[in-house]
């Protein structure tokens, strides 16, 4: 028999689940089933590909992933990445792809490696999101102005003024419309009727206004039922091409995923994040998702933050708000075919531009890593997604690098004493800079040396100590802290009173330092 605890505690979790849970699960089905859909059109799949990774993300990490209020699904940051492997591999092999970006997800997540995603400098994944932004902006403009978007990016911003001169009267309206009513659900003042999702009513009032008007625009076409659409993924023809589209998936799945699972635990104040379980679980929900023919799944801030807002307090939320997806796409998924695909692309082009975001645009500046974020929305937009990545990886390593010999090196004279100060990182890179800079002081001259550095390496620690040796066998004198002290305290300010030192070739080091 259950003890009293047990009883309360099931009672408990039971009156959560109905009272918070159950209503956020609601307001995150009715926010991520047109996103579903709107993605898959922008990745250039079967509308129900979007919404078979909605069924899947919400049930399988609902179920058994490692942040509780993290809601899972088709990510917007994906789609262009999709887009082009579809064109390249075709559909059916980039499920095939999914799937095994999900199995090297879950190795990833047994091997106990999340946090080493983490690693990856947030201006690189921030210019990443803005890059697939514009792109998804530039491409899906053209089909809300009536047309189809080009094959690059540098083809529909050639394309667009012809466009905009060629209207297509009731799509351009629609989608016009849809934008305006997302603009305006973000900036209205909080009320009872902003608690609805802004891309549900967009998407229900364009699709009753198409209705209404007659309007002779594409809908959304559905190949059958969520059932009837299943399909096992087949083996690519290019394997080369193939295996690039597995690493780069669960890369950036992957990446996007634990970003936004950290995200999340800002959000509230409940139980923490426990990452390699989060990251196994994606993987099981993308490996799913392929072989059923299915988009990639990762977690969504977007909708996560959603589910949070609503009131949502355990997992149960993500996984019922799976449950919701699963019975409307199969019982009332003929109506799904109502919607005009231009409002699905207004939907995408304000998601799109949202990518953009100004906040981080500003922080990344204030940090001074601007540069890191231009260079990698250059590359994503003008290249494509994996050289954008590398190119931002490859600027962000560079100033690191540039950071770390950025050793600030003065010396001047005041009456008989050279005061040198070093500052900044004195590591191995800076080591020529520091040499230079101390050939400056006369042999024999009394020196006083003031280290208020930031790092110091083992290069570093030898360099100065070398220095001090061979300008004492000159006749000179040197004041300082000792090197060891400066070893062990990482850089914090100097405190104790600089007494001349000698300095001993032969001092253990502690590796605190490095």
């Amino acid at each position: 028999m259950k003890s009293n605890e047990q009883k309360a505690g099931s009672a408990g979790s039971l009156r959560t689940v109905l009272a918070s849970d159950l209503p956020a699960s609601l307001v995150v089905f009715l926010v991520a089933l047109p996103l579903c859909m709107g993605i898959a059109l922008a990745s250039g799949a079967p509308i129900m590909a979007g919404l078979i990774a909605g069924v899947v993300g919400g049930l399988v990490v609902g179920l058994f992933g490692g942040v509780p209020l993290l809601v899972s699904g088709p990510a917007a940051g994906l789609a262009v990445m999709v887009f082009g492997f579809i064109n390249e591999l075709g559909f059916a092999a980039t499920c095939a792809a999914v799937a095994a970006a999900g199995v090297i997800q879950m190795v990833l997540g047994g091997m106990k490696v999340a946090r080493a995603a983490l690693g990856i400098s947030p201006a690189v994944i921030h210019g990443m999101l803005a890059g697939i932004g514009i792109l998804i902006v530039l491409g899906q403009l053209h089909i809300v102005l009536g047309g189809a978007p080009q094959s690059n990016a540098w083809a529909n911003l050639r394309e667009l003024p012809g466009q905009i001169m060629d209207l297509h009267g009731p799509a351009t309206i629609l989608g016009v419309v849809t934008i305006a009513i997302l603009v305006l659900w973000q900036v209205m003042p909080d009320s009872r009727l902003k608690k609805v999702p802004g891309p549900l009513v967009a998407v229900v009032v364009g699709s009753v206004a198409a209705a209404v008007w007659g309007a002779d625009v594409k809908r959304v076409e559905l190949a059958g039922s969520l059932f009837e659409s299943i399909r096992l993924p087949e083996l690519p023809a290019n394997w080369g091409a193939f295996a690039a589209a597995v690493f780069s998936l669960a890369l950036v799945a992957s990446a996007e995923s634990l970003l936004s699972a950290v995200a999340t635990d800002k959000l509230h104040t409940g139980p923490r994040a426990n990452l390699d379980k989060e990251l196994f679980a994606q993987g099981m929900a993308n490996t799913l998702s392929g072989l059923m023919g299915g988009l990639p799944i990762t977690g969504v801030i977007v909708r996560s933050a959603a589910n949070i807002a609503a009131g949502a307090k355990t997992r149960a939320s993500a996984f019922i708000h799976g449950v919701w997806m699963l019975l409307f796409v199969s019982l009332l998924g003929s109506y799904l075919g109502l919607v005009p695909l231009t409002v699905l692309a207004g939907l995408l082009v304000h998601v799109g531009a949202k990518l953009v975001n100004m906040h981080h645009i500003h922080e990344l500046r204030r940090r001074g890593e601007l540069v890191v974020y231009v260079v990698t929305v250059a590359g994503v937009v003008g290249i494509n997604l994996l050289a954008g990545i590398g190119l931002g990886f490859a600027v962000a390593v560079a100033r690191l690098l540039w950071r770390l010999g950025r050793v600030q090196v003065q010396v001047k004279q005041e009456g008989e004493v050279h005061q040198v100060r070093v500052g900044g990182a004195l590591t191995f890179v800076g080591v020529p800079q520091l040499s230079a800079a101390l050939a400056q002081v006369p042999s024999g001259a009394q020196v006083e040396l003031d280290l208020a550095v930031e790092t110091l390496d083992h290069s570093g620690y030898e360099a100065l100590e070398s220095w001090c040796q061979n300008h004492r066998k000159t006749g000179g004198k040197v004041w300082m802290e000792p090197l060891e002290e400066v070893w062990v305290r990482k850089g914090a300010s100097a405190s104790s009173n600089k007494t001349e030192v000698p300095v001993s070739a032969t001092t253990t080091l502690s590796s605190e330092g490095v």
